[in-house]
């Protein structure tokens, strides 16, 4: 068995692949809101997705990662989210086909995603998610930055440019209120 995977941009024709792997990925997970699926169908549609990528195997697409625009709000100042020229952006949703978690592709397509949005001038990448996981990638809680309805030990940002996060209010691509 060949374990090799393959990093690409995410196209049209992986969108019911990519449907399968988030459904399958976030299907049971205390965690999950059940809307994931539908959150990335509609970053894909509107575009909201500055960088998206899927990994793929001998046997076909076993994960995918989406990069989205936030805006932080904070006391008389607002960043707007356009990911690029330091903007900061969210990282979600991160999917990986149960049968190939925990093999490395979440963390290539997170290294991957991160070398894309540096590129492009980002200042940094917000997620809301498992501590201990994404502790492996650098993301820590950042002091000051809430993302509504969220508890704050789950809110992780990671900087590209040396300078932490603005405290301050998240506020997601509206993607992420699809149901």
């Amino acid at each position: 068995m060949h374990d090799s995977i393959i990093l690409r941009d995410q196209t049209d024709a992986d969108r019911d692949a990519v449907r399968a792997v988030v459904t399958a990925a976030y299907r049971g997970l205390p965690i999950a809101s059940g809307t994931e699926p539908a959150i990335m169908d509609a970053l894909w549609a509107s575009g909201g997705a500055i960088v998206a990528l899927v990994a793929e195997d001998f046997s076909g697409l076993v994960g995918q990662a989406a990069f989205s625009a936030v805006q932080i709000f904070g006391p008389g100042f607002r960043i707007n989210g356009n990911g690029t020229n330091g903007g900061w952006v969210a990282l979600g949703p991160l999917s990986v086909r149960p049968d190939r978690q925990r093999a490395g592709v979440g963390t290539a397509l997170i290294q991957e995603g991160f070398s894309r949005l540096k590129a492009r001038g980002a200042a940094g990448c917000l997620v809301v998610g498992d501590p201990a996981y994404y502790g492996r990638h650098g993301f820590r809680r950042p002091a000051g930055l809430h993302v509504p309805g969220v508890p704050d030990r789950y809110v992780l940002a990671v900087p590209f440019r040396g300078s932490p996060p603005p405290a301050g209010t998240v506020e997601y691509h509206e993607a992420f209120s699809a149901t």
